[in-house]
């Protein structure tokens, strides 16, 4: 049988003890323990530990440690399940050990995905010009189950979401640039759809723009890629052929047809 000789604080962690033990042949060092499993398994000086006793409170040990390290994980900032679980795994936690420590944390609800969820979409409206379908779509990557990620978008309210798309198309609409008001109207649409945001609030956000429609930087924008497309194909093409390759090139381009053939007959002014 060994007996504990002494327990001795580690000089870098307070929190933690050194073992030392004596098994008839003289006192060495035995294992080293979290403050919390000294005080679980009460031990103190004189106390015999057969190997049995040992092994456990190796293991028990081990188990607190990645514990500690699952909290500090969790102290940076609240973390799906799956994001613990990879962390865990990742810095090669025991197997066993893991869905415990999970399953304490979830007790000790230190761990929740539908807090974690409610939490995050907040943050996202609060900090970004995301939708709410983009939003649960970086949820499920997160590990949060699709069920979850539904019920936690719906604090997203419509209102919510035709303010930020109406405040982002806003500082982007911009009537100098040379492209023409239809395709500047399609490239926001397309945007926000990938910014997450459902057709029922695009078509609303982006219908009340074709009032802002600048009539004199459409055909400065025009003019711009008319006479672009005319040096591109006059060397190719003459006449009724010519008009036609700038018609459709010019109509691509999102110009109306009204505002092409006023191009084209300025050019037979010239």
């Amino acid at each position: 049988m060994t007996k504990i000789t002494r327990i001795t604080t580690q000089k870098r962690r307070k929190n933690r003890y050194n073992i030392f033990l004596d098994d008839g042949h003289g006192e060495k060092y035995g294992f080293s323990v979290e403050e919390d499993v000294l005080i679980e398994f009460n031990l103190r000086k004189g106390l015999s530990l057969d190997q049995a006793m040992i092994q456990q409170l190796e293991q028990r040990d081990t188990f607190h440690k990645a514990y500690a390290l699952a909290i500090n994980y969790l102290s940076y900032r609240m973390r799906t399940k799956k994001e613990l679980y990879d962390y865990l795994v990742k810095k090669e936690v025991d197997d066993e050990h893991i869905p415990k420590i999970m399953d304490r944390l979830e007790q000790e609800h230190l761990l929740d995905d539908r807090q974690f969820a409610e939490a995050f979409v907040q943050t996202r409206i609060q900090t970004s010009s995301k939708g709410p379908l983009l939003i649960k779509k970086e949820l499920i990557e997160k590990g949060v189950a699709a069920s979850i990620a539904d019920n936690a978008i719906q604090s997203y309210s419509y209102e919510t979401q035709l303010a930020k798309a109406e405040k982002w198309v806003t500082k982007k609409l911009n009537h100098r640039k040379k492209d023409s008001f239809q395709n500047q109207i399609q490239k926001l649409q397309t945007t926000l759809m990938q910014k997450g945001f459902s057709q029922d609030v695009m078509k609303e956000v982006t219908s009340d723009l074709y009032d802002e429609k600048d009539d004199e930087s459409e055909w400065t924008a025009l003019q711009y890629h008319g006479e672009k497309m005319l040096r591109k194909y006059k060397s190719k093409y003459t006449g009724f052929k010519l008009e036609q390759k700038l018609k459709e090139a010019l109509y691509r381009k999102g110009f109306s047809l009204d505002d092409i053939q006023a191009f084209i007959d300025s050019l037979d002014d010239d």
